[in-house]
Parts: structure tokens; sequence; C-alpha cells
């Protein structure tokens, strides 16, 4: 077995992995970067660019299906299913190819392909080929779909979001389980694209929505649209020729079977962490198996070894696997001189339609703890301006800021062009504004971003009741 010396070890070549790569190197520390499986980041192969390019052409036709009431009449509508995922595989290709591109870049000796696992808290083992004793290792193992224990071993029916951009046409029909962020943004976009779609939940929640009033407007909005079956239990499935036979439970204990060609898991991603000897590491894990790390280090206690990415779990998005990777390479490369590092205000955003967004701190975390100390801001965008110009005028934004210092602390909202709104608010976020300095900066006419200074003047104006008494909304977040 061959055996290798170096300063800094990297398990995966993902966004986190391939960011600490760059910035071990950087530090001057001898790195190689280990990947078992294919190289591309999941966010070029199987996330967010794939999934934005179904979107997109759902968004193509969903503005012929709703034109009309601008006085715009379209002709016949016809949706080729194969000529949509071809253009969704070869865009998605191109991604992955700049992906590759900058793995090839490196060179070869800073390589290793198989399969990485710890024998101790400073060595790996690859496959049954290399041995590698590490000064410093960066776990950046990604993670993957969830699967659900009672639709395994169902039949090449039951599929997860992988799986998805690798289908050569539009299913017929398509059971979405889970209405988190994957899954609404799929399913939205097949069932805009002429898939019969309809959606399962086990509970009632919504994308990343904390706040209950944003979370009852979103049911509502988007059950205008979509079918969708809340506080309804998946039982289990059988294969059926070419579909599957879906059985599931609702909220009275009603149990009902319907037939799908496809049904697609999206109850959320695992961090790949359970198959790495981390037994052999002597790391203190939580619950969940992943090591206990210091999200401003990522470093896993005192030791040498650092985890980035969707495998801690922190916040499993690409901006942020970046940032992690950045921090976990940098204080690898110069241990054990190991240094907090830049941590951006967390944003995330569902690209639905209406988008949903939640920015800073949600309102289920300024709500622990007892006694709210913050005030909350609202807009409805039912009779705002350019939200009606467009006939896009749903959903709603809630605002938060602190009592005294008037500081903003968050947001939550489903809205139109969200994704714009809530960098616009993550940016103040994180410059720790006041509302008072926030109304301070213009605002154009007529632009959907006058629904954000509705939420502050509203939001300025019950800081200075300075009344803490209960929110009308709070019910337990979820529900």
């Amino acid at each position: 077995m061959k055996q290798l010396n170096v300063d800094v070890a990297i398990i995966g070549t993902g966004t986190a992995g391939m960011t600490a790569y760059r910035a071990a190197k950087a530090q001057g520390a001898r790195t190689v970067v280990i990947e078992s499986g294919q190289y591309g980041t999941t966010c070029a192969r199987v996330g967010c660019m794939p999934s934005k390019l179904l979107i997109a052409a759902a968004e193509a036709t969903h503005v012929i299906d709703t034109c009309a009431p601008f006085g715009v009449h379209a002709g016949e509508k016809r949706i080729d299913g194969r000529a949509v995922m071809e253009r969704v595989k070869r865009e998605r290709d191109r991604f992955v190819g700049f992906v590759l591109e900058g793995v090839e870049a490196m060179p070869v000796q800073d390589r290793l392909q198989g399969r990485a696992r710890f024998t101790g808290p400073c060595t790996l083992v690859v496959d049954d080929h290399t041995e590698i004793q590490a000064g410093r290792i960066v776990i950046a193992t990604g993670s993957m779909p969830l699967r659900l224990p009672q639709l395994e071993n169902v039949g090449p029916g039951v599929v997860t979001s992988d799986d998805v951009f690798y289908w050569d046409d539009l299913p017929r029909s398509v059971a979405v389980i889970g209405t988190g962020v994957i899954g609404l943004e799929l399913g939205q976009a097949m069932a805009r694209l002429g898939v019969r779609v309809r959606f399962y939940a086990r509970g009632g929640s919504i994308a990343n929505i904390t706040d209950p009033e944003v979370l009852r407007c979103a049911g509502r909005v988007l059950m205008e649209e979509l079918d969708i079956a809340f506080q309804t239990e998946v039982v289990g499935a059988v294969q059926e020729g070419d579909e599957v036979a879906l059985t599931v439970r609702d909220a009275l204990g009603k149990e009902s079977t319907e037939r799908f060609q496809y049904v697609l898991m999206t109850a959320g991603r695992t961090p790949n962490v359970h198959d790495l000897g981390l037994e052999h590491t002597g790391l203190e894990r939580g619950p969940d198996g992943i090591p206990v790390f210091d999200a401003r280090t990522m470093q896993c206690g005192t030791s040498n070894i650092f985890i980035a990415g969707d495998a801690n779990n922190e916040r499993p998005l690409l901006h942020d696997a970046a940032d992690h990777g950045k921090i976990a390479g940098d204080n690898a490369g110069r241990y054990p001189d190991v240094r907090p590092g830049l941590r951006r205000a967390p944003i995330a955003v569902a690209f639905t339609e209406p988008n949903i967004a939640t920015l800073g701190k949600n309102y289920k975390a300024l709500c622990a703890g007892g006694q709210r100390k913050f005030a909350v801001g609202s807009v409805s965008f039912a009779n705002q301006g350019r939200s009606r110009v467009m006939l896009q005028n749903k959903g709603m934004l809630r605002v938060y800021a602190e009592y005294g210092t008037r500081l903003f602390l968050g947001a939550e909202m489903i809205a139109p062009r969200a994704e714009h709104l809530a960098h616009l608010l993550s940016w103040a976020f994180q410059m720790r504004l006041t509302v008072d300095q926030m109304l301070e900066m213009p605002f154009y006419h007529p632009v959907i971003e006058e629904g954000v200074r509705t939420a502050l003047r509203d939001l300025a104006a019950n800081l200075s009741k300075g009344d803490s008494q209960t929110d009308p909304a709070d019910t337990e977040p979820g529900t």
C-alpha cells in the first residue's frame, strides 16, 4: 500500500472541499483532496443549477398560461418534455464542466480517487491503495438525499431529487413527499410543465418558514395553485408495472392509495459522515453523528480536524459551504493558529412563485427563551402597487427589530421577487442597521421594494409603542 505524508488532507471535492483546498494551499500547506465519487459539486450536478433550469422552463410556460388578463392571448401551447429535459441536462453538464476544469487544473499528485476512512486522529486509508499521515484533516463530504424507510426497495418508480436531472422526458405524474425547499421547487415546476403533481407533507411546515403568519399566508397562496395534502403520513408503496401505488394516512387516520409514475422523496438531505470511521478520531459527536464543531472556525473541539459544508449540517447552502471551506482551509493550513473566519448574514431562498425567503434571525429563534423582546412589522403584497401591475400581488413580508436599540434582526416572507428583497435586507442585517437608518435609504417608485418600506414603517411604529406584548400571530411555528 502506498504511503503518503501531507500537511492537510481534504475529504471531498464539492464546494466546501475545493474552497478548503485553495485556502490551505494559499497557506503554503502540502495538501491533497480525496474523492470517492464523481467530481462536480452537488449544486452543479443535482442541486441548485439544474433545478433552476427546470424552473426557468416552468416560468416560460406559466407566462403563456397567465397572459390573458393583460389582454395578451397566446396560441396553442405545446410542451416538449424531451426538449425540456435535454436543455436541463445539457446546461447542467456545462456547469459541471466548469467544476471539472477546476479539478483538472490541480496537480495530479494533489488528487486521490477512492473512499477515505479514518484509522486514527491523523491517519486515513483510501480504499486499499493508500495510507495517509496528515497533520490536519478537513471533512467536506457533503450530503445525500434522505430516504424514507417505508419507501425503501419499492422499485424504480421511487426516486430522489438527485435522479430527476437524469430523466430523458417529463413524467406523466409525480407524488412529491415533503414541502421543503427542494420538493416545492421541483413540484411546482413540474406542475406548471403539465405533470400531474400531488404533494404529501407529514406536518404543516413549508420551506424554511417559522413565522406563523407567513406560514399561514404561504399555505393559502401555494394551495391556490398546488395540490398539497398536509398532515399526511406515508404508509408504504408498491411498484405495479410502470406506476407506483402509494398509500398514505391522513390526520384522521384514513388510508388511501393513489398511483403515480414516480414517487419523489424530498424529505431533506443527510450529511455524509456515517461511513468515515469517525469512531477512530476520538471526536465528540452529537446525536446525529456529526462531530461537535465551532461554527466560527470549523474546528472539531480542539483537534486537528475541521468540518465544512453540508457535512456539518449547519447551513447546507452553497454560499455557506464556500465560506465554511475558506475558514476550514485557512485554519487547517496555519494550524495550530486557529482563527474565527468571516460568517455572513444567514439567507435562504426557495425559488417557488412567489419566492419564499428568510434572513437574519428567524421568528422561531427570536422567540426562544420566553417573552419576546422584539417588535414585528408587516406588509401584504395583495395591494402593493408594482405587484398589482405585474399581477403578482400575493404574499406577505414580516420584519423584526429589537426593542430599545431598534436594531434590525431579520425577516421572513413569501413575496414576488423575494430573492432580491432578501438580499437587500440581509445586507442591512449584516451591517447592523437600525430600522430608522434603513428608512433613510432611497426607495424608487414604483418598485416591489416599496413594500419593504411599508413593512419597515409598520415596524418603526410598533417599536415606538414599546409594547412587548405577545404578537397575535404567536402559535407554535409549523402548526
